[in-house]
């Protein structure tokens, strides 16, 4: 059982996205109307993913947001209207894993919400595994989904940590921002690409001593992304 929480202060929208995910029986739906009551739901209930307007009375979305990642990585999908583009990016920029323009589509809040579930998942699953990736100061165990840089824990969201270890799976080779959304995110990348940039820069700021000249995760102009190759184990 999934454990999901829809907050939005339009009760129609809240009443339709309801509608849309009730149709999958594992999943046990919660409801709120403003960020503070969004995050008062998740301190009593072990929410596994929270579907989030930005703009609310109270406390708005990114605030929200801002708060959640003090202390959890659960999936945050933000629900955005057409043309709030600046929010989308800032929202991606305070830890958001990724957005929904309304007015919906059915078939992509549930694509889309399916999809975090299965990493989210995968990513505390705690099947044990040897699997241990070094770059530089990076390690990343992901027997025990931890990454530590220069000996210092590192907390990334879901999306981060796939990324990462995508590219310290394959040092030197570099990957366009589509093959790493559709690698990651496991969906084909339909104008989502941008994402990725969003999360790399993000990552970027967690891992790299000066992000502005970062020293692991290279950009290859016109190409993609690359983990730069150095010493491993």
């Amino acid at each position: 059982m999934y454990r999901i929480l829809i907050c939005d202060d339009e009760p129609d929208i809240v009443y339709a996205l309801k509608v849309y995910l009730s149709t999958q029986k594992e999943y046990e739906l919660f409801t709120a109307y403003t960020g503070k009551q969004a995050l008062e739901v998740i301190a009593e209930h072990d929410i596994q993913l929270v579907l989030m307007d930005v703009m609310m009375p109270e406390m708005d979305g990114i605030s929200a947001t801002i708060r959640l990642r003090e202390t959890s990585n659960i999936p945050v999908i933000l629900l955005t209207a057409k043309g709030e583009s600046a929010d989308k990016v800032l929202g991606l920029d305070v830890g958001a894993d990724d957005y929904i323009t309304k007015p919906f589509d059915p078939l992509e809040v549930m694509a889309r919400v399916k999809s975090q579930l299965r990493r989210y998942t995968a990513l505390g699953a705690q099947v044990a595994r040897t699997d241990r990736y070094v770059q530089g100061g990076i390690v990343l165990d992901d027997g025990d989904k931890s990454v530590t840089v220069d000996g210092e824990p590192v907390a990334l969201t879901p999306s981060e940590y796939g990324i990462l270890r995508l590219l310290m799976q394959n040092p030197g080779r570099v990957f366009s921002t589509s093959q790493i959304y559709e690698q990651v995110w496991n969906e084909t990348a339909l104008g989502s690409e941008h994402s990725v940039a969003v999360h790399i820069r993000h990552l970027r700021e967690k891992i790299e001593i000066n992000p502005s000249e970062p020293r692991y995760i290279k950009v290859v102009w016109g190409l993609g992304y690359k983990m730069e190759k150095g010493d491993r184990e």
